[in-house]
């Protein structure tokens, strides 16, 4: 292998050698067979035909293109709506209080999906488009003003705080437009259908085919003579946050997976995520050992962990990853917690990461909203940013999933990696270091596969991390754990600019609709969760949006690398805060020539040489054949056609 060195209510309405260790890795090869399954050809498809949030939210917005935002011939400002998407109210003489450019006045519309503010007496007019499904709290600012105009403050999930003004209502009894607003944009607290469950737009591609559990396995070697598929979890009885389909050691039966269950906390057993094509070593995920403050152990359990570490027989020794630091890991006992002891657990080291709980990512966000938006101070912008700690923190979650892709690759060990439930830092982990070890996942295609898997099937809980539809903005469960995660992917692809199909972009609008509650990819906390309330059948997949238009997602400079392993640098003097996100919406903070579509035409350019090269071989290939048929009687010579690709 090649080295590279540097929830219920949402729809309630219905080498031989061994390899250098990861302190001094540096440029090093050998080679693994190409595993990686190739995505179809991009699909064209009209950005108009759909916007994404990304197009729909960019608070510094001009009207340059009349297609991409249609007002009706009717004279009313409105904007095109989404399948299913309906007024509920409108207000004319709306102020906005952009941060960067001042107080505008125009009119606010309301709908089951967005908020729209228009300005025309700027040319060209200024538009905000804001899915409901961004904000996280509405409050009214103070009384009455002198003038009569009542204040309302919008604080959102993307790092934005939006302020309006509006007349004093004559008739008492009606609703402000803003009120209206808290309804659709909190509606699983007013008892409302999330919008996800209205949107009926139908595209080209099926998202929700792109993930199959025994498909990927498949992909991966399984079943093979050490691991096999059970179906133990089938109605969700042994884990109800855990996908139904599961690898799992040959020799251990069901029987016993259950006693293993009983002894990890929420039933989580390790259980296979990745295996290493030649050395079989693998990554397993599960959560906590329940050992309490007794040090209780488990005979099942230690069998179980023995049994991942003969599976391969290239290493006699087992790695426990512990993403916790060690000090919180210890409190977990207190609660019947804990971690392995390497008495009980023969042949196993256990090694902490210090990655800290959802609570302290939480309020290191916050800090950092606080830093970029809406403006930066300058004179003291690096100890501001170092005191929000979110770099540090984006460090510790790459420095861990180094580690466990560095003992898979270089030391040929197997690993477990757990955190307190497994469903938060265990997923960042496992999924990055799959991420650096395989290339089929550095793909379009692939990528979805790995956040489907990873992520949606083991159970990330989405509902109560991001809260969707929900008005408690205080509820100690939200926690920025996957944005933390796709920071981590995009910190990769500046390192490694030509390993990744996809572009930022593509990463942006993962995030963006993470909010959005367009789609129903990111809702409810569990597979289970999702087949009850049928999300697949009444919902849109994200991935059809992004599949339908693959053009859009991918990076011209893509090399296909997929037997390299990626080793990141990961001292904070390689790190980057990502401006294209946490600090996109200040247009002084936009670079001058859009990226975006720079790298639409590199793609065509890079197309239309590709289509030149292959004329250029069959005109070789047709030469060399017609050459051959006029030397008859002379031997013949077999020409390897070229290879090229552009």
């Amino acid at each position: 292998m090649e080295k590279s060195g540097s929830v219920d209510s949402l729809g309630s309405k219905r080498s031989s050698s061994r390899q250098p260790s990861v302190d001094s890795l540096s440029s090093t090869s050998t080679s693994r067979s190409d595993r990686s399954a190739q995505a179809r050809p991009p699909f064209a498809m009209s950005s108009e035909s759909v916007a994404t949030s990304a197009e729909l939210s960019p608070e510094f917005r001009v009207k340059s293109k009349p297609a991409a935002k249609v007002f009706r011939d009717s004279g009313k400002e409105e904007p095109q709506l989404l399948p299913n998407e309906t007024v509920q109210d409108m207000a004319k003489d709306v102020t906005y209080f952009c941060p960067f450019i001042g107080a505008l006045r125009g009119t606010v519309l309301v709908t089951n999906y967005r908020l729209f503010f228009r300005c025309v007496d700027r040319e060209p007019a200024f538009v905000l488009d804001l899915p409901l499904g961004v904000v996280s709290r509405v409050e009214k600012i103070g009384s009455a003003s002198n003038r009569g105009d009542v204040s309302y403050g919008l604080v959102c999930k993307d790092m934005r705080n939006l302020r309006f003004a509006h007349k004093q209502m004559e008739d008492t009894l009606r609703k402000s437009i803003f009120e209206v607003l808290v309804k659709f944009a909190f509606p699983v607290s007013n008892g409302l259908q999330i919008y996800a469950f209205e949107y009926g737009q139908v595209f080209p591609e099926n998202g929700w085919k792109v993930y199959d559990a025994l498909s990927e396995y498949k992909r991966q070697g399984i079943p093979n003579e050490s691991w096999r598929i059970t179906k133990v979890n089938d109605h969700y009885e042994v884990c109800d946050s855990y996908p139904s389909t599961l690898a799992v050691p040959v020799n251990i039966p069901d029987e016993e997976l259950k006693r293993v269950a009983a002894f990890r906390a929420k039933g989580r057993i390790p259980v296979l995520s990745w295996i290493h094509p030649e050395s079989q070593a693998t990554v397993t995920r599960c959560s906590q050992p329940m050992v309490g403050v007794n040090g209780k152990r488990n005979k099942e359990d230690e069998k179980y962990l023995q049994a991942i570490m003969d599976a391969n027989a290239q290493s006699h020794k087992l790695f426990i990853f512990d993403a916790r630091p060690s000090v919180n890991a210890a409190a977990n006992k207190m609660k019947g917690g804990g971690y392995e002891s390497e008495d009980a657990y023969q042949n196993a080291e256990l090694v902490f990461l210090d990655i800290h709980n959802i609570h302290v990512m939480r309020e290191s966000l916050r800090k950092l909203k606080d830093v970029v938006y809406p403006n930066i101070e300058d004179s003291h912008w690096l100890s501001n940013l170092e005191s929000t700690h979110w770099l540090e923190h984006i460090k510790l979650i790459l420095a861990g999933a180094l580690r466990i892709a560095d003992k898979v690759e270089s030391g040929k060990t197997s690993v477990v990696v757990h955190c307190s439930d497994g469903w938060d830092r265990t997923g960042q982990l496992t999924s990055l270091a799959m991420l650096m070890l395989d290339g089929y996942y550095r793909t379009i295609r692939g990528f979805e596969v790995l956040l489907e898997k990873e992520w949606l099937s083991f159970g990330h809980r989405f509902q109560l991390r991001l809260g969707h539809g929900d008005k408690n903005h205080t509820d100690a469960d939200r926690s920025p754990v996957f944005i933390q995660f796709i920071d981590c992917v995009w910190q990769l692809t500046r390192q490694f600019p030509a390993a990744f199909e996809f572009n930022e972009y593509f990463l942006v609008t993962i995030l963006d609709h993470l909010y959005s509650c367009l789609f129903g990819t990111f809702l409810c906390n569990s597979e289970q969760q999702r087949l009850k309330e049928e999300i697949p059948k009444r919902t849109v997949s994200l991935w059809s949006y992004v599949n339908s238009q693959l053009e859009e997602f991918t990076n011209p400079m893509y090399v296909n690398y997929s037997n390299h392993v990626l080793f990141p640098v990961v001292s904070l003097r390689h790190l980057e805060l990502w401006v294209g996100y946490y600090i996109r919406w200040n247009p002084r903070m936009r670079p001058q020539e859009p990226v975006h579509q720079r790298h639409k035409e590199l793609l065509a350019k890079r197309a239309e040489l590709q289509k030149r090269v292959d004329e250029l071989q069959r005109e070789v290939t047709n030469r060399s054949a017609s050459s051959s048929s006029e030397r008859t009687g002379s031997p013949t010579r077999s020409i390897t056609p070229v290879q090229t690709f552009v």
